[in-house]
């Protein structure tokens, strides 16, 4: 993990909205590119979502309830001076991760190795062009529109109104299974992508058996995964197959 004091304010509170879910369609684009193209912001990302998911971990309640109390009494204190009270609880929220790091308790804020992996290595599939000029597809393009919007669930149910009149079509098939999983429900997402998978001349074969490995990996079974993985010439499926391996 990186010294927590390289990530500035502006940076941790964009962050928290993104996990929290509470950007604007556009500010999530603008995110998830920003992920793609700065290695630098994409791993101060996944330091905050550590700390974050390790902040909210039941057995860091006791220090939270703690935590809370003070900040609490520092709004009384600060109430006039509203910016050192955000300054504030973002110190605190470093020093409790440091703490708890140097405790040999860092497995608490990463999970499991799997864990970590999946997060390190899953984005959200950017989606097809949308540009709506067929009016044979616009149903479908009305749905990414949604999907690259962050809004999965209505991306999934529409796209699944579809699936119904055309249960084999593997496009379908695909992106609802990479929009459940971008909706963190692997469950669901590993039915859609393994129909998907089984047509080796689908155009997006590659990425349907990466996104199937990253399922097989979030669920749990690494040795599904590592089979999927290698069958994706991709090179994040070379890379997290050599981690999986080692």
């Amino acid at each position: 993990m990186n010294d927590l004091n390289d990530i500035s304010q502006e940076e941790f509170e964009k962050i928290e909205a993104y996990l929290h879910g509470e950007l604007s369609g556009d500010e999530v684009v603008s995110f998830e590119d920003l992920l793609k193209t700065n290695p630098e912001f994409k791993t101060k990302f996944e330091d905050i979502k550590a700390v974050l998911t390790g902040i909210e971990t039941q057995s860091m309640k006791e220090q939270l309830d703690d935590f809370h109390n003070d900040v609490q009494s520092s709004e009384s204190e600060l109430i006039v001076n509203e910016p050192k009270v955000r300054s504030l609880q973002w110190k605190k929220i470093a020093v409790a991760a440091v703490l708890i790091i140097g405790l040999g308790s860092f497995w608490l804020f990463n999970g499991s190795s799997n864990d970590k992996l999946y997060s390190e290595y899953f984005l959200p599939d950017p989606g097809l062009p949308t540009t709506m000029s067929s009016t044979d597809n616009y149903e479908f393009y009305e749905a990414m529109v949604d999907y690259k919007r962050g809004k999965y669930e209505t991306a999934i149910s529409k796209w699944e109104s579809l699936s119904k009149a055309k249960p084999n079509n593997d496009t379908l098939n695909y992106f609802i299974g990479v929009a459940h999983l971008a909706n963190k429900n692997e469950n669901l997402a590993l039915s859609y992508l393994e129909s998907a998978s089984k047509n080796p001349e689908f155009p997006l074969i590659d990425d349907t058996y990466y996104y199937l490995g990253l399922a097989y990996l979030k669920d749990g079974n690494v040795e599904k995964s590592k089979e999927s993985l290698g069958k994706s010439t991709l090179e994040n499926s070379k890379s997290l197959l050599s981690k999986l391996k080692n």
